[in-house]
């Protein structure tokens, strides 16, 4: 958002280049969406010199790839796509969207701009979560505690690596994946080109889910101990573990915080990534999961109530609420579009 204020060296800020953009793409749009792309144009003007801090409306401009897609719309559900066998977690690879079967022992390949299923993989007994690292997908197995990883060209599986017990959350780092070991309340540390292990951490009580702030691994636990443990990533040091709600599940770095979905307290909490403070709590959804972020707000998905919440990322402000197709638990955002990964064997294309 900051980049939103700089200004090139022709004089124009990032926000009068993004409204001449539109403008040019008014010469093709029918009436209705022209007139809501000016309003768009003109709100983003009429903010665009508000002190540095304070949310801006102009956050409600489409990305590149939404103006692209002249998707001036809010998100609702485009699509539901059947992938059947109790799915669990997802990610996005650049062009698809990967979603591991808990129920089949597999993933499924997704394509982002259409929903044609590109094909089934196997991995390993009771596929939970999965990352991406540029070339390949790595996707937990907790039956069988190991990590697997696919070419995600075609799916081929290129290794199987063990993991402490009950491997669940995942992340990459930019240089490592991170697998966070449940009952062993461990995190291994993996260098991608090989599986080889590079550590095995303490990680807090019951690490569930992962995230990478740029320089920091952050773990949330579940277990009774209503935290999250931050890691230094380049040695696995545990730098502190920090209070949030009751029965934390997903985590995400937003580029300034760290939010936490409290499951059992049906809200998200915000955190500062440099202590550890909290910033705020806000309400959500029931039953709340995963979290993405899409550069200016995170959206949270609500199993208990089969939805996903919008909150604006620099106050917490919720700014809609959409229907999902079944319980949500993951939640992805592709570039322009939003997908759940939901408990009825579902996925929601929003």
């Amino acid at each position: 958002m900051n980049g939103m204020n700089e200004r090139s060296g022709s004089g124009f800020t990032g926000l009068q280049l993004v409204t001449t953009t539109i403008a040019l793409a008014l010469l093709t749009l029918p009436a209705g969406l022209a007139q809501t792309a000016v309003g768009l144009a003109n709100e983003a003007n009429l903010n665009d010199d508000r002190h540095e801090g304070e949310c801006r409306s102009a956050s409600i401009l489409p990305n590149a790839n939404q103006l692209a897609l002249l998707r001036w719309y809010k998100a609702n559900t485009a699509a539901t796509i059947t992938v059947g066998g109790n799915p669990n977690g997802g990610a996005f690879d650049g062009a698809n969207i990967w979603v591991a079967i808990t129920g089949q022992n597999s993933v499924v390949k997704v394509r982002a701009n259409d929903g044609k299923i590109l094909g089934t993989f196997a991995v390993g007994t009771y596929p939970g979560y999965i990352a991406f690292d540029g070339l390949n997908v790595w996707v937990t197995n907790l039956g069988d505690d190991t990590v697997s990883k696919l070419r995600a060209s075609d799916g081929k599986n290129l290794g199987t690596f063990p993991t402490g017990k009950y491997p669940w959350g995942i992340v990459f780092d930019g240089s490592s994946i991170w697998v966070g070991n449940i009952l062993d309340s461990t995190v291994t540390r993996f260098r991608p080109s090989d599986g080889a292990s590079l550590g095995v951490f303490p990680a807090g009580k019951y690490p569930i889910a992962l995230a990478f702030d740029g320089k920091n691994v952050w773990a949330t636990n579940q277990g009774g101990a209503n935290t999250v443990t931050k890691l230094r990533a380049r040695d696995g040091a545990m730098l502190g573990s920090f209070p949030v709600g009751i029965n934390p599940v997903g985590v995400t770095f937003d580029g300034a915080s760290i939010w936490v979905a409290n499951a059992d307290s049906n809200s998200v909490t915000r955190l500062r990534p440099e202590d550890g403070e909290r910033i705020g709590t806000f309400p959500v959804g029931s039953q709340p999961q995963f979290i993405a972020f899409d550069g200016v707000n995170v959206w949270v998905s609500s199993k208990g109530s089969n939805n996903v919440t919008e909150l604006r990322a620099c106050d917490g402000r919720r700014l809609g609420t959409f229907p999902t197709a079944g319980p949500a638990f993951q939640v992805i955002f592709d570039g322009a579009n939003y997908w759940t990964v939901n408990g009825n064997g579902t996925l929601s294309k929003l």
